[in-house]
């Protein structure tokens, strides 16, 4: 089905939220727990599935919750529909510090691929599925990019990542990068994680034992600052019982 055709604002700094208009009988999709307020005349349910296949079987949305329950996400959705006569407003935010990038599947050939705690929200229409790193071994000892979700469609589609995204556009060439701060990337990217290097450079450079390599022509988006990351400075700067103060 067509996705419908949604506007929107981004508002905030470090902070973001994204307001989506919907006319009347339109419909957004959201993670569970991103709403941030909706105007009069707003509906909300929760669902299994992404509402983009209306006659999809109860044992095919079961099998997509599965996936998602998998992943680690939440196996149902948020459905946000409007059903005042005239023109309504819904918001969604993140649960921790960062930006929200707008991207229109229309014009990205249909398909993105993204990190799984990437997504936030999109126009009705839009299918969320869930797909492995080929490469299991080293996804598996990677961590981060095992589990991509595949997000496609023709309208619009909201990621949010952690401290600032970048986008860059790679023409035949290959980008490595902490596995953590890959946020999304065009699905004719060659994607795969890889050693850091040598033994030593893996276990005393700082960052981590795999990389993240991307390669080939098309766009990635990028985040500064990964949510493990912010988490992990976090606990390590708070003292333990036996430290004095």
């Amino acid at each position: 089905m067509r996705s419908d055709e949604v506007d929107y604002r981004i508002s905030g700094d470090d902070l973001q939220f994204v307001e989506v208009d919907l006319d009347p009988g339109e419909i957004v999709i959201a993670e569970s727990g991103a709403m941030m307020f909706m105007e009069e005349g707003i509906s909300f349910e929760v669902k299994l599935g992404d509402g983009s296949e209306p006659n999809q079987s109860t044992w095919g949305k079961l099998k997509s919750a599965g996936k998602r329950a998998i992943s680690g996400e939440s196996i149902f959705l948020g459905h946000y529909t409007n059903q005042g006569s005239g023109r309504r407003t819904v918001a969604f935010a993140a649960s921790y510090p960062g930006k929200i990038v707008a991207l229109d599947l229309g014009q990205l050939g249909g398909r993105i691929r993204a990190q799984k705690e990437a997504f936030l929200c999109a126009a009705r229409g839009t299918k969320l599925d869930i797909s492995l790193n080929r490469k299991l071994g080293a996804g598996f000892f990677g961590g981060e990019g095992f589990i991509l979700q595949d997000i496609s469609g023709d309208g619009m589609a909201f990621l949010h990542a952690g401290g600032t995204i970048v986008e860059k556009r790679l023409v035949g060439e290959t980008l490595r990068i902490d596995t953590g701060c890959v946020v999304a990337f065009e699905p004719q990217v060659e994607f795969s994680i890889e050693r850091a290097g040598r033994a030593s450079s893996m276990l005393f450079g700082g960052e981590g034992l795999f990389l993240a390599t991307l390669s080939g022509t098309g766009r990635v988006w990028l985040q500064s600052l990964p949510f493990n990351k912010l988490v992990d400075q976090v606990i390590s700067r708070i003292p333990s019982p036996t430290e004095g103060g």
